[in-house]
């Protein structure tokens, strides 16, 4: 059992979100937290000025939302949803580190010919991570 578990969610919400979910509650120990994310990829200075000026906290507080509705199902009150901006992997695994995550529950898709090239989050979340990851596909 798990006393710490991060729930990575994109923000795109893929479908087997509640299947993570599910997943951290069984394997969450008592008295033990779960840690909703979204990351938020940060958009290019040249691409902003293009934007409303208040669209990227509109769009901050929609993600935050959603992870607030996912985190509807979760049956008792240990559980934080939060936002972060950054590279999606990088900020996963810096915030397991930073805040004694002992597992990562993080959802993938089958991986296409980009993510042969580029790598996927889940992907680089498995390589560099210090604590337990469970990829759900």
């Amino acid at each position: 059992m798990y006393k710490n578990i991060l729930v990575p969610v994109a923000p795109h919400h893929p479908a087997n979100t509640k299947e993570a979910i599910a997943l951290a509650q069984l394997l969450k120990a008592e008295g033990g937290k779960i840690t909703l994310i979204s990351v938020l990829e940060s958009i290019p200075g040249y691409a902003t000025q293009y934007l409303p000026a208040d669209q990227l906290e509109k769009t901050k507080e929609k993600t935050k939302a959603r992870l607030v509705e996912d985190a509807q199902g979760i049956s008792d009150a240990t559980v934080k949803v939060l936002t972060a901006g950054g590279s999606a992997g990088a900020t996963v695994v810096e915030y397991a580190k930073t805040h004694d995550m002992d597992l990562i529950i993080i959802a993938s898709h089958k991986p296409g010919l980009q993510d042969y090239f580029l790598g996927s989050t889940a992907a680089r979340v498995v390589r560099h991570a210090d604590c337990a990851v469970h990829v759900i596909r």
